[in-house]
């Protein structure tokens, strides 16, 4: 059944424009797209605010959303907080992680996230022993992704050695399929279905020995999936590779064939001048994820000097200190800010794209992140009316969204011409807060 929606306001990259005219086919792609159509047709869904593209969430971690504030409690460096991390990923099991991502993916849903890269790596029971069904913690985020409304990309996780070369560790061992080969079959054992494509990751080059590195980049090379890698997000890990390798870390990706178009280095913090023409040369995309990055005080990477040398750059929550597109973008141009004492490194325009279709090619959804005949129908809706946005004339809708709006402000979203957010309240999760608190109180049980 063709359904149609009537968008008060729509960013259609680069220029906002009144009075926009959306048709969805059965297919859950956009068929039409009409505009200067003032009032809105007989039957049409109404969307009033701006409507942009769905936003692609290309870097999470779910269970990490159960360390909110816990984490924020006292100091300390990316290394204690890893081990606050630890403790809860041990208390995982299929079901509490599905009721848990579930809440999540629900919670993204509400900040206007359509699709998620889920960087998974927590695979088998907290002793190591794969369970019955080897993927039923990968199954469950799947599940969850289906249940919240939203697109998902696994990215299974390469995930071997606890630091070039070592045994994992006791928190560790159920991160591990003993050597990349044994990932491979795994992994191979997942399949695409409509809302979710199954891609790759390399955890870290301490986490996959260099000899191993080109299992990972094969298998994904092969079938023509996205390939992330958390990248030189710590000095100590670049001291570390320095030390093993007598390279950086993004010089041993290349040299083992990690890098290119489809391969996303999440982070990029702290590279050298050659790194950053490895990275932009090759293709190689960049996932800042700055409400992360400054929470765990990573630093600020190279996004400008990146994406001029060719990187494309798209935007994750991590850590999910909190869930909002919007902050992330607003945020990756601040930093730069007070980096630089300069203003305007890339255009609201820019940002979005970072949010939008950009993030979504880095998780393989290339028919994705645009409002344009074709593509996927998905779509994300903020008031222009709040405390926050109301003011600014509506042409500027899109420095609105990225330089005052919040994920508080997003009204709808639609994926696949499916409503799975309707006027600021979850279609399909009845009561998102309660779900967060319910499953994050059953880890603490």
């Amino acid at each position: 059944m063709q359904v149609t929606y009537w968008l008060e306001h729509a960013w259609l990259d680069p220029e906002v424009e009144p009075g926009v005219v959306v048709e969805v086919s059965q297919d859950g792609r956009i068929a039409d797209v009409r505009t200067g159509v003032d009032t809105p047709p007989p039957g049409a869904t109404v969307l009033r605010g701006l409507t942009v593209p769905g936003l692609a969430n290309a870097h999470s971690h779910a269970f990490h959303r159960a360390l909110r504030s816990t984490v924020q409690v006292g100091s300390g460096t990316f290394w204690t907080w890893r081990e606050v991390m630890y403790s809860v990923a041990d208390r995982l099991t299929p079901d509490t992680y599905h009721a848990l991502a579930r809440a999540v993916y629900a919670e993204m849903a509400l900040a206007g996230i359509t699709t998620v890269g889920e960087f998974h790596y927590l695979h088998h029971a907290p002793d190591g022993t794969p369970y019955d069904n080897p993927n039923a913690m990968g199954e469950a985020l799947i599940a969850a992704a289906a249940e919240a409304g939203i697109r998902i990309t696994l990215l299974d996780t390469a995930y071997v050695s606890s630091g070039f070369g070592k045994e994992p560790d006791r928190h560790q061992r159920r991160f591990s399929d003993g050597t990349t080969e044994a990932w491979a079959e795994r992994a191979t054992l997942l399949k695409d279905r409509d809302h979710a494509r199954i891609g790759a990751a390399i955890h870290s080059v301490r986490a996959v020995p260099a000899d191993q590195l080109d299992t990972v980049a094969e298998w994904a090379g092969t079938r023509g999936a996205p390939l992330h890698v958390h990248l030189s997000e710590q000095t100590a890990e670049n001291e570390a590779c320095l030390a093993a390798h007598d390279c950086t870390p993004t010089r041993l990706l290349a040299d083992h064939g990690v890098l290119g178009p489809n391969t996303t280095g999440v982070h990029n913090t702290h590279l050298t001048d050659e790194d950053i023409a490895l990275l932009g040369g090759s293709g190689t995309g960049t996932c800042m994820c700055p409400t992360t990055e400054r929470d765990l005080a990573d630093g600020i990477g190279p996004a400008v000097a990146l994406q001029k040398e060719g990187s494309p750059l798209s935007l994750g929550s991590d850590s999910h200190a909190v869930i909002d597109l919007f902050e992330e973008a607003r945020a990756m141009e601040l930093n730069e800010r007070l980096r630089t004492r300069t203003r305007g490194h890339w255009t609201a325009a820019a940002l979005l794209r970072a949010a939008t279709a950009d993030g979504h090619a880095a998780l393989g959804w290339n028919d994705a992140g645009r409002i344009e005949r074709g593509a996927l129908a998905d779509l994300t809706t903020v008031a222009l009316d709040s405390v926050r946005t109301a003011g600014p004339v509506p042409r500027l809708g899109a420095e609105t969204a990225v330089f005052a709006a919040s994920a508080a402000d997003v009204r709808h979203a639609v994926v696949g011409g499916r409503h799975i957010v309707r006027d600021g309240r979850h279609e399909l999760v009845g009561d998102v807060p309660g779900a967060l608190a319910a499953a994050i109180g059953a880890l603490r049980a």
